[in-house]
């Protein structure tokens, strides 16, 4: 409905034949989805299972192993070109059902932090996916909602909207509901809302005028999908990996058929040596088992009620190394409730009034008492019924606590209707509405203390009558609540003539304040010492009192009771221009826990400050203001209960719970996938360089190959596969959480490593090669016997080398490998594998497979046991890692 902003209010509702008070029924809801279609864009489809299958043959591994298929069928040797085919057709379907499982996982948690509307139907206000608008819809908006299609405004109080998803401009865009003339330009049609865009503050009612593809937003959306999605940055360095180890494979069989030329060997001998070297060089299941292992650990968050909405932000969590978080439900429960009322002539404690249903306790606490239940009723949008509470916890907690002393909340709001309001801001830090009372009006306040103070000129004393106000007073008795850890707001009223609430909000007459306890989560202390055995630096930036976020997190044990803490803790008013500011400052910054009374935009610059100054920044937050520091964090933590939905669009991981000790489960679970990651890539490097090295150096002096083309076709299906695999799924080592961060720029493969690489490979080589002079020199066994022993050496060598992946730190009878399930698992299978393809007998034929004796098979068992303690050995006197 292009038209919608030249429309009067009135003539809107009549096209889209919509009661706003009822909303749309369940049948018209039904008509208009035919209608319509779903809200939803045109986009590329997810990746199919035919091009995710297509993709297993499109990269550089494939291409090496189809030259050594077509140089195998241009000598003849049609049974291992047929088996290399096989061996490709067999790698591309145990990838292609890894990555489509991964996918599928993926698509479906994406799924779960799908973007929700609020809408009224059926005379009842609904939360429903907001693919299912249509137009007509009621939609109801709030502070910290993405609007979920393009939308006319019919209601509003305050409202002020970004629209940066469709400007590029971040400023607020205020609007209203009056009718505009034709051809107004989308970015001045102020009586509009559009798909995407995110409302700063205030209500308002809106009716759908555009859903999907016919929005403002739906048509920038088909640029969007012109883009061409990158690799993510691990999938990068696992591609650069194995591209490196093409070459190489290419440089050593240029060597081998130069020097195999010069000494005058077959060429049919020559080249049947490239192939067995350019199939063992490559490692074939590299990339799936990296994707697979990135999405078990999406999965196994996800039961864990932790959604990871991008694959690469799994990787990145291992690298934290400060988590910058609210208060407010994240640190505490958020379930508020009202402690102390402090008046002008007395403190009155919760816990002493005496609650009745005919409210006599709170009547006998004077006309200021009075004054101040009915400005917090009136000043409040918080709905209360019975179980069902909705609204901002501090406004749950004071309407519970008039009810409780017999105030009835509708009748006052009943009573004094609300004519206009000006809402909450981050910035403002006070809500004001303007009420009808009687034949004239009233101003009601409520906010920051300070703020509050700011605006009034005289005080109320317990008999109703104004009084001067006494600012130090106040602001001692508010220092003195909030070092008991209580949350204080302070509350103010006018009466007025005036209409408008507009300019009003000064001369206010104070009343009092009120101290609301918010105890601590139990959880919180112990996730704080699991941070700092991590080398995490937790910071607590909080837009509460300085006094009350002291006493938190000295009672959470963020700060240290009774120390000096002057220096670990820091306000608002202190942070100008971080980029003009001294050293001295600078390093206060930096070694802060505590940051007070900080507005939004103080917290994007101290999440820039800190990644500056070297920091891998965790961001947790849940209002509209924490959005910009959100998106700027390296990880953004959006909570899933109260957080708003701009919150958890810009987030990459959204706690379902809210907990702030879920935070540690997600470290530790991408400290773990990263370790897994880096000891598979081990794993497999290592083995496949001494099966590259075993070829080597046969072909170089000239004795029996230790392994044949599609021997190592066959070893690389089941220990390339099943063993790497199963250390991706390992749960990671105990002590992970007791190591500090790794550092964002180390490579996968650290020079440690990779020396750690050449160790396990050389040895394996040597005691292959050892097993092949001593057979064929030795014993003088048939090179067909001897190139059997050596096969079935590599095999149990490689197997038993997954116990040599963990750290030398740990006992090699105790650690995360040996008590993996899923390697037990994969070496069973393994070696299953094995006897089944002796058993068959066309398998055997093609493997080139002979029955060997007792005492060849011992050769075969001791040698894999000589390979594990020569390694043991190098770790323990701290060659490798």
């Amino acid at each position: 409905m292009g038209n919608a902003y030249t429309l009067t209010v009135e003539s809107l509702l009549k096209q889209l034949e919509v009661d706003p008070l009822e909303g749309l029924s369940e049948k018209e809801v039904e008509d208009r989805t035919k209608k319509y279609g779903a809200n939803i864009f045109k986009v590329k489809k997810a990746k199919s299972w035919a091009l995710i299958l297509l993709n297993q043959f499109l990269n550089p591994i494939v291409y090496i192993l189809v030259a050594a298929t077509i140089l195998a069928f241009l000598f003849q040797d049609w049974l291992e070109g047929i088996a290399v085919i096989i061996v490709i057709l067999l790698n591309a379907v145990i990838g292609f059902t890894m990555e489509l499982k991964a996918t599928r996982m993926i698509e479906s948690l994406q799924k779960s932090a799908q973007l929700l509307s609020t809408v009224l139907r059926n005379g009842k206000v609904h939360s429903i996916a907001a693919a299912n608008l249509v137009p007509g819809d009621v939609l109801i908006l709030s502070p910290g909602t993405i609007v979920g299609a393009d939308a006319r405004i019919i209601h509003q109080e305050g409202i002020a909207v970004t629209e940066s998803a469709l400007t590029g401009e971040s400023d607020q865009v205020t609007k209203s509901e009056k009718a505009l003339e034709v051809d107004t330009p989308v970015y001045k049609r102020s009586n509009m809302v559009f798909k995407g865009t995110i409302i700063n503050k205030g209500h308002a009612k809106a009716i759908v005028t555009a859903t999907g593809s016919q929005t403002e937003l739906g048509s920038i959306n088909k640029l969007v999908q012109e883009a061409i999605k990158e690799d993510t940055p691990l999938g990068k360095r696992l591609n650069r990996l194995s591209h490196r180890l093409i070459f190489l494979t290419i440089f050593l069989i240029m060597i081998i058929i130069i020097i195999g030329y010069i000494e005058g060997e077959d060429w049919e001998i020559l080249i049947k040596t490239s192939i067995a070297l350019a199939v063992a060089a490559i490692p074939e299941g590299l990339p799936i088992v990296a994707t697979i292992t990135l999405a078990h650990g999406m999965v196994k968050l996800s039961k864990q009620r932790v959604i990871i909405k991008r694959l690469e932000a799994v990787q990145t969590l291992g690298e934290i190394t400060m988590m910058c978080t609210d208060k407010t439900g994240t640190l505490t429960l958020d379930k508020m409730n009202v402690a102390q009322v402090v008046l002008e002539d007395k403190t009155i404690m919760a816990s002493s009034l005496n609650p009745n249903r005919d409210g006599e306790s709170s009547k006998n606490s004077g006309l200021s008492f009075l004054k101040f239940i009915e400005v917090s009723i009136l000043c409040n949008n918080a709905l209360v019924q019975d179980e069902n509470s909705s609204g901002d916890s501090l406004e749950i907690a004071l309407i519970v606590f008039a009810e409780e002393l017999g105030h009835n909340a509708r009748d006052f709001k009943s009573k004094y209707p609300k004519v206009h309001e000006i809402p909450f801001d981050e910035n403002d830090k006070f809500m004001a509405t303007l009420n009808k009372y009687g034949d004239t009006f009233q101003i009601c306040v409520k906010g920051a203390l300070e703020i509050v103070l700011n605006r009034c000129s005289s005080g109320l004393d317990e008999d109703g009558d104004k009084i001067q106000l006494d600012r130090g007073k106040w602001l001692q008795a508010s220092e003195e609540i909030a070092s008991r850890g209580l949350r204080v707001l302070g509350f103010a009223y006018k009466e007025t003539e005036k209409t408008t609430i507009e300019g009003q909000i000064h001369d206010l007459i104070f009343i009092g304040i009120v101290g609301f306890l918010d105890p601590p989560r139990s959880d919180v202390r112990q996730a704080i010492e699991t941070y700092k055995k991590a080398g995490i630096k937790v910071t607590m930036i909080t837009g509460d009192q300085l006094a009350t976020a002291q006493k938190i997190a000295e009672e959470i044990n963020l700060l240290v009771p009774g120390e000096d803490n002057e220096k670990k803790v820091i306000h608002g008013d202190m942070i100008k221009d971080l980029d003009s500011a001294d050293l001295d400052f600078k390093n206060k910054l930096l070694h802060a826990n505590v940051f007070a009374r900080i507005i939004p935009e103080q917290k994007l610059q101290l999440v820039a400050f800190f990644q500056k100054n070297n920091h891998v920044v965790g961001m947790m937050g849940d209002g509209i203001n924490d959005t910009p520091a959100l998106r700027k964090a390296d990880i953004g933590i959006a909570m899933g209960i109260r957080g708003t939905d701009a919150a958890k669009e810009v987030a990459d991981v959204i706690l379902l719970d809210d907990k702030f000790a879920s935070t540690e489960l997600t470290i530790r679970q991408g400290r773990t996938i990263f370790r897994n990651i880096r000891q598979f890539v081990v794993y497999l490097l290592s083995c496949n360089l001494a099966e590259i090295l075993s070829v080597v150096i046969a072909a170089l002096i000239n004795i029996p190959l230790p392994l044949l083309p599609l021997q190592i076709l066959y070893l690389n299906l089941v220990t390339d596969t099943f063993p790497a695999l199963a250390l991706g799924m390992g749960k990671g080592e105990k002590v992970i959480m007791e190591r500090p961060p790794r550092n964002p720029q180390e490579q996968i493969i650290t020079p440690l490593l990779w020396r750690s690489v050449i160790v396990y490979g050389l040895c394996v080589t040597f005691i292959v090669t050892g097993v092949t002079l001593y057979t064929h020199f030795v014993l003088k066994l048939p090179s067909s016997v001897v190139n059997n022993i050596s096969f079935y050496t590599l095999v149990w060598t490689q197997l038993l080398h997954v116990f040599n992946i963990p750290s030398r730190i740990h006992s090699f009878f105790n650690n995360e490998v040996v008590h993996n399930k899923w390697v037990w698992a994969a070496m069973v299978l393994s070696v299953l594998l094995v006897v089944i393809a002796y058993l068959i007998p066309a398998v055997r034929e093609a493997l080139s497979l002979l029955p060997l004796t007792i005492e060849q098979y011992l050769i075969v068992f001791f040698a894999g046991i000589s390979s594990v303690v020569i390694i043991q050995v190098f770790k323990r006197i701290g060659i490798t890692e």
